[in-house]
């Protein structure tokens, strides 16, 4: 599925979008999307990758992935982090984790570093061909995918490919933003991570 149009949505939209559809998951953000993520509210199941290792957005949600598998995990990445680790789309899709949902936020910089352009970009490639990373996870093994920049038919389909089963990769083209200065520190990764985890603990021990 892919859904072009001639005006993109923002980055802001499209995050609003997403978390006025989600419900329990785990949502894994980082680099512009953790940002812009912090600013719509608080949940116990966010997990801000900051501070982060450039592209770990998407293995850390394979992980939760596999070892919530009951839970549906969306990760939020963006396209310059995806470049730092396209690998880990194949090792996604050899795992087959049917609560995965990896969105990659593509607006052809590194926004967060000074807005230059990555070499996924149109502006940095020979043929002036920005690269398609709907066909490069199409390439990996996804069987679901889906690419977007028109925020009604993002909004519209959002729930469903949450819901159905994955592992789903969602391509949206959004536009930067500028001038939006870097990102906010969420608090010491240790206390975080003991939240997170208490979290799903309170949760499994409801279930039993």
């Amino acid at each position: 599925m892919s859904i072009a149009s001639p005006k993109r949505m923002s980055l802001v939209e499209s995050l609003t979008i997403l978390h006025a559809a989600r419900h329990d998951e785990i949502v894994v953000t980082t680099m512009g999307a953790a940002r812009e993520w912090q600013k719509l509210g608080k949940h116990p199941l966010d997990f801000v990758l900051v501070p982060s290792s450039m592209g770990q957005a998407t293995s850390l949600g394979l992980g939760f992935a596999l070892a919530q598998p009951e839970r549906k995990v969306v990760v939020c990445n963006g396209d310059g982090s995806m470049l730092m680790n396209l690998g880990s789309l194949v090792t996604i899709t050899a795992q087959g984790p049917a609560n995965l949902t990896v969105i990659v936020f593509d607006n052809g910089v590194y926004e967060v570093t000074g807005v230059q352009p990555t070499l996924g970009a149109a502006s940095l490639r020979r043929d002036g061909v920005a690269i398609d990373f709907a066909d490069v996870a199409r390439a990996c093994g996804f069987r679901r995918v889906a690419a977007f920049d028109e925020r009604g038919a993002w909004q519209e389909n959002v729930r469903r490919l949450i819901d159905e089963p994955g592992p789903t990769f969602v391509h949206l083209r959004v536009e930067p933003v500028l001038d939006a200065g870097l990102i906010g520190f969420p608090g010491p990764s240790p206390d975080r991570a003991k939240a997170f985890r208490d979290q799903l603990t309170r949760e499994e021990s409801r279930k039993r």
